[in-house]
């Protein structure tokens, strides 16, 4: 799992739901190669492993926000969220931001209905 690049905590039990902060293209502290394709997918990978974590998945995503430093990157960032997500369809919300922690081209956060009860 990556270590937080600030002061807060990746993913908080807040009743049934799970908070996912904003994941980038991290994998072993460092950004992944290869642009917003690439980025879009570890992010992905990255909101995986702590759902998982935390006893959920993918398919548990209710809605995600999706931070783009280009408009222009929305059609590939597309292409590899659904590949990321598969059928699933979280509500979105996606928009252009002026700059992202580590020179990132995309970062994405999310929230999950994981009841405690399952």
């Amino acid at each position: 799992m990556s270590t937080p690049v600030g002061p807060y905590t990746p993913i908080v039990r807040a009743g049934d739901f799970l908070v996912v902060s904003g994941q980038l293209g991290l994998r072993d502290g460092q950004m992944v190669a290869g642009g917003v394709a690439e980025e879009t997918a570890q992010a992905i990978a990255n909101l995986s492993e702590l759902l998982v974590g935390e006893g959920a998945s993918l398919s548990d995503v209710v809605k995600t926000t999706v931070f783009l430093r280009h408009m222009r990157d929305f059609e590939i960032m597309n292409e590899h969220y659904v590949a990321g997500f598969g059928d699933h369809r979280p509500a979105r919300s996606a928009f252009a931001v002026s700059e992202l922690p580590r020179v990132a081209l995309v970062e994405i956060e999310a929230w999950a209905w994981s009841p405690l009860n399952r």
